[in-house]
């Protein structure tokens, strides 16, 4: 039994009449016939009772109608199902966040708008630093990750520049340059400075050296804070100053004051990492919105 004659016989059984039922099918009236004889032979027992006009079912033609009707639509479910998970349209992802990336106004852009477009994807968020998430991804814990760049030994990794974001400097709000309008990172250098451990975001913390050693000073290092966002909360009580990405300003701390950089400075930037050989339409779903957004957000920032 095939499916083609569980179909001609639902046409023939809903419609109870050969030629009205060839012309639903799109096909002539004898091979529908033919098809529905055979299928009777296959089964042993008639299926339709022939009349002066027209057919009705007999008993077990009732009994394979219902049965036939559940098969056909549990395929064409089975059918939608497999093209939904072979668009990106159904599954699941693993998104992985780095370092305060979610502040960044880009990052939750990104994640609303493939929320938006793919409702059937369920995306499992995991907030952790840039050298662990890059080692889950190689691992296969996660699939794709905001990260810090630049990470070391990346060549499974694909690495899709996003955004650099310039930093500020943070201040408590009771600081001797908190009123100013900006602030050069020279001036940070009797200063002790609030910092991340390295190993959690080397690249950032590195970026944010450099740019001390640039303006003639090494940083004085102060007690280390767990991740970013601990940082503002230690510069209001007092432990120091710091730098951070400019989108870190949406903590908004009692007692702190963030300060743009006069001259030059560090930036932030944020890429997306994802595995090359990771072939899950839902996965390059994701990095193709994520790659449109990010030039759409470079467009409006070189035409203002």
């Amino acid at each position: 039994m095939e499916l083609r004659h569980l179909r001609y016989f639902v046409a023939v059984a809903e419609e109870l009449h050969f030629t009205r039922a060839a012309e639903r099918l799109g096909m002539k009236q004898p091979p529908l016939s033919l098809q529905i004889r055979q299928l009777e032979t296959e089964l042993g027992t008639r299926l339709f009772r022939r009349l002066t006009r027209g057919i009705e079912l007999t008993e077990t033609g009732m009994l394979l109608l219902d049965d036939a009707r559940r098969i056909l639509d549990q395929v064409e479910r089975t059918k939608a199902s497999v093209l939904s998970r072979a668009r990106g349209e159904s599954g699941g992802i693993h998104v992985g966040f780095a370092g305060a990336t979610y502040f960044q106004p880009l990052v939750p852009g990104i994640i609303r708008a493939y929320r938006e477009r793919y409702p059937g994807v369920l995306l499992s968020p995991q907030q952790s630093n840039t050298p662990q998430l890059v080692s889950e991804l190689r691992t296969g814990e996660i699939d794709t990750a905001f990260i810090r760049p630049p990470i070391s030994d990346s060549e499974e990794l694909a690495i899709l520049p996003l955004i650099e974001e310039p930093m500020l400097i943070v201040l408590p709000a009771v600081h001797s340059l908190a009123n100013r309008d900006a602030v050069p990172v020279a001036a940070l250098a009797q200063e002790t400075l609030i910092l991340f451990p390295r190993a959690i975001g080397p690249g950032l913390h590195d970026a944010i050296i450099a740019a001390c050693q640039r303006a003639g000073f090494s940083p004085n290092l102060g007690q280390e804070a767990p991740q970013i966002p601990s940082i503002v909360y230690m510069v209001a009580a007092g432990f120091g100053v710091s730098i951070v990405p400019q989108s870190t300003d949406r903590i908004r701390a009692e007692g702190v004051r963030y300060l743009p950089i006069k001259g030059d400075g560090p930036v932030a930037p944020i890429s997306l990492a994802y595995r090359r050989d990771d072939h899950s339409p839902a996965v390059r779903n994701f990095v193709e919105l994520a790659r449109q957004s990010g030039r759409a957000a470079h467009r409006r920032r070189t035409t203002r």
